[in-house]
This record gives structure tokens, sequence and C-alpha cells, in this order.
């Protein structure tokens, strides 16, 4: 992982298609705030703990005027599936081809399993990077801190 997204820079704009097959562009979100998450594999542990807690706090996430975009080289269907089992009500975004590109240009990508490692971004109203956190594979993140960024956008 390099970090080639940094605090106070501008989010790299990307269009993706969700778990529904519709088209999600970062720069059509301009104008609210947005949490991306990326995070390695569907249906794993820590990834569905993560996702599962998002669900259920995702009245922080409104109150904030955020919109999630939660991202991993999963196949659309893929998300589709794990979506309608866990009652994701927030976008799954498809990095899957041309593969981990969206999660390359956040420098998020770990070559050797070929997905996305747990980054997480706050992006303000006009596209600028707030926050962050880069996590290892195997490292859950803290909803808490999430709170606390959010908490800081106006």
């Amino acid at each position: 992982m390099s970090a080639l997204v940094e605090v106070g820079s501008a989010a790299p704009d990307f269009t993706l298609k969700n778990q529904h097959g519709e088209d999600v562009s970062l720069s059509g979100l301009r104008g609210r705030n947005v949490v991306v998450v990326f995070y390695p594999f569907a249906f794993s542990g820590i990834c569905t703990g993560e996702l599962c807690e998002i669900r259920d706090n995702l009245a922080v996430f409104n109150d904030a005027d955020a919109e999630v975009l939660a991202i991993s080289c999963d196949p659309m269907f893929a998300l589709r599936a794990w979506s309608d089992q866990d009652g994701y009500d927030f976008s799954l975004l498809s990095d899957f081809w041309p593969h981990g590109a969206v999660a390359k240009a956040f420098g998020i990508f770990e070559e050797g399993p070929g997905a996305a490692a747990r980054g997480t971004y706050v992006i303000d109203r006009e596209g600028i990077v707030r926050w962050k956190v880069e996590n290892g594979l195997g490292q859950a993140r803290d909803l808490f801190a999430y709170r606390e960024a959010l908490a800081s956008l106006d």
C-alpha cells in the first residue's frame, strides 16, 4: 500500500456499478459528504461485521448528509447477493474490472490477494478528503472514528 490520497487533497473521481447495476460517480455526489469505504472481500467475517455496523448505524451518516459508498473488487452479482442477504441500504460498488483500478487510484490495492485493503475516506461536499484511515486486510476499523470525522464536517 502506498498513500496516494492525502487529507486536504481532491479525491480521485470514479464511476463504478453498484449492486443493482447502476453507475455511481463520486463527482455526481458533489454537494453531499461522501464516505468511501474500501474492504477486501464480500461475505468474509471482518467485512461483514464492518458493513453490518455501518448498516445498523446508518443514521450517523444520514445525519451528516453523507452518502456511504462501500467498494470492493468483487463482481457486481456477488455484491447483490451479499446486499440482499444482509440488508445493506447503501451502495456496494464493484471495482472488479479493470481489476482494482479505483483501489489503485486511492493507493489501497493489495497485489498479493488482488483486493483492496481497509481504507476509509471522508470526502466533503467539494470532493476534498477531510479524514482517512488505512488499515491492513485483517484490521477492522472503529465506527467511533467515523463519527468524529463526520462531526467535524459542516
